[in-house]
């Protein structure tokens, strides 16, 4: 079966980074554009990066672009997200999802994982 874990959260202070990673198995990974999602406490799930399934493209959300950054290396069948210049307003937990579509739309994402805590103290 399709499993996706994610790994890296945790505590750090603002200003600070954290890189977090997605192992991906039982899935053709190459064959699927990776996204990263949040979530914070009483919120919605929010599109936070995607990446094409070759790794050519990338597409950020406004509140992210030019702090974070999303790779992935298919080799490995993993995807990463290095998050610098953390802000309080970043905390949340993190999800990865993999899409057939290069896509920020939660509903065209087949498969996620379990999340990750990332909480940033100000």
């Amino acid at each position: 079966q399709v499993q996706l874990v994610e790994s890296g959260g945790g505590l750090v202070q603002a200003g600070g980074s954290l890189r977090l990673s997605c192992a991906a198995s039982g899935l053709t990974f190459s064959s699927y554009s990776m996204g990263w999602f949040r979530q914070a406490p009483g919120k919605e799930r929010e599109f936070v990066a995607v990446i094409r399934r070759s790794g050519s493209s990338t597409y950020y959300a406004d509140s992210v672009k030019g702090r974070f950054t999303i790779s992935r290396d298919n080799g490995k069948n993993t995807v990463y997200l290095q998050m610098n210049s953390l802000k309080p307003e970043d905390t949340a937990v993190y999800y990865c999802a993999a899409s057939p579509t290069f896509s920020s739309r939660t509903y065209e994402y087949d498969y996620w994982g379990r999340g990750t805590q990332v909480t940033v103290s100000s």
